[in-house]
């Protein structure tokens, strides 16, 4: 997933040299269906080919060790170098540029044009939403349309009553409605300002609502391969995936660097504030433990709750100065499933989005197409909404059906859903678990063409 941009720059910079062909080798059975890797190439608008080597048959004949893994070919189909793990753009720009020198003094390359088609959607209000949050004071929804490269303002029914960001993807701050966002993901909101993790631009973005303006509060626009602290709008980030705001400080989910960091906003810096970096899963101090692809977060107050995607895990840190990290469920990088329980009996898959309401967790356990319900006192886990079988299908708790929902969010009784791969905003009622599709809709003022 990190890779991606870099990927996609290396392909426009070296157009008629270039050849990228992806290979998904799955490591969790909720990503081995073709379809689900069809959604998922569609959604990071990926442009180049992707096998489905669902029985891990590439990975062996080429004795695959990692995620990622990077092969370098030269015109003749000869491996000539391999990389694991992941580089910036810099380094692959340097290694590509080397290569292309080498074989044009050869004499052999190809520069004849390779062109693939690539797959469309049906044109939706909604494209991949990543994120949602509702906002019981205002009665407002914020809708993170991710694929569309904007946030979304609707009323509680899902009137359109505003659109952050033109639509493009870039990083560009000024008005609401010129301001260019890049796949934006989780959101906080702050009285008038809204908070949002804009995570292809590795930036924090903050849109003024009354005054109409976005400006970037953290981040440079380029990708960090180290997490170093530093003054917020000098300081690189990486996959941000999802802010939490408590007490002044914005709490940032950071996927890619395995982290949690912290932007002060008063003092406008930011720094790691939970994880070493390291990819895994151990409990302990906070600065010390390994975590593995953070995407989720909420709080109490107290403690702040998130999502570690990559082992599939439910943990909490204190927020204090001497703060822990805990794991309520979850056991490592390659323990996952599809099982309610207790704490260590319980097994989730690839959980991205997760919120807090009335002294529970409710978790988009993503890959198993479920929303579960967690209580952190006892670290009981059981199926709230969802069969499990993948679909857009409206109903009672687990007779529903959801495909890959990435994030949730409470106001008034009623669970908000962002559902990502079936482009749409469900909604569940917390006491009769009833749950329906919003549709979303423009005001009076637009036409069903003005949300694309």
């Amino acid at each position: 997933m990190h890779m991606v941009p870099q990927l996609r720059r290396l392909e426009h910079h070296y157009q008629q040299e270039l050849v990228v062909i992806g290979v998904h080798s799955p490591k969790f059975s909720g990503e081995r269906e073709t379809e689900a890797v069809r959604k998922a190439v569609l959604r990071y608008g990926i442009s180049h080919p992707v096998i489905n080597d669902r029985d891990h048959r590439v990975w062996s004949e080429y004795a695959c060790r990692a995620w990622p893994s990077l092969y370098f070919l030269d015109p003749l189909g000869k491996i000539i170098g391999r990389h694991e793990g992941e580089l910036p753009f810099e380094t692959l720009d340097r290694i590509l540029g080397e290569i292309v020198a080498e074989f044009q003094g050869k004499g052999l390359l190809d520069r004849r044009p390779v062109t693939w088609r690539r797959e469309g959607e049906a044109a939706s209000a909604l494209s991949f939403p990543g994120a949602a949050l509702a906002d019981a004071a205002s009665g407002r929804l914020f809708i993170a349309d991710s694929g569309h490269h904007r946030i979304l303002v609707t009323a509680l029914d899902g009137q359109v009553t505003a659109v952050i960001g033109s639509g493009e993807p870039g990083l560009q701050d000024g008005l609401l409605a010129s301001a260019r966002f890049n796949s934006p993901q989780g959101m906080a909101l702050d009285g008038r300002l809204l908070y949002v993790a804009d995570t292809e631009n590795h930036a924090i973005r903050r849109a003024d609502l009354a005054q109409g303006l976005v400006e970037t509060v953290a981040g440079t626009g380029e990708q960090a391969f180290q997490g170093n602290p530093g003054p917020a709008r000098q300081t690189p980030l990486s996959s941000p995936w999802d802010v939490e705001l408590v007490a002044g400080i914005l709490y940032i989910a950071m996927a890619g660097n395995h982290q949690l960091w912290a932007l002060d906003l008063a003092a406008q810096a930011v720094h790691p504030f939970a994880g070493n970096g390291m990819e895994g899963l151990a409990d302990g101090p906070r600065e010390g433990v390994c975590l593995a692809q953070p995407s989720g977060l909420a709080s109490d107050g107290q403690r702040l709750y998130f999502t570690d995607s990559e082992t599939s895990s439910v943990r909490v840190v204190d927020l204090g100065l001497s703060g822990r990290v805990e794991t309520f469920v979850g056991r490592g990088l390659f323990e996952f499933g599809d099982q309610d329980g207790v704490g260590e009996g319980v097994r989730l898959q690839h959980p991205l989005g997760l919120c807090w309401h009335d002294g529970a967790l409710y978790v988009a356990d993503t890959y198993n197409h479920r929303v579960k319900r967690l209580d952190p006192r006892t670290r009981a886990c059981a199926t709230f909404l969802g069969s499990g079988q993948p679909g857009p299908l409206d109903g009672k708790g687990v007779e529903a059906r959801f495909r890959h929902p990435s994030d949730l969010s409470v106001a008034k009784g009623v669970l908000y859903i962002a559902d990502t791969d079936n482009h749409a905003l469900r909604a569940a009622d917390l006491a009769t678990g009833e749950v329906r599709t919003i549709r979303v809709r423009p005001d009076g003022g637009q036409t069903e063409n003005g949300i694309p």
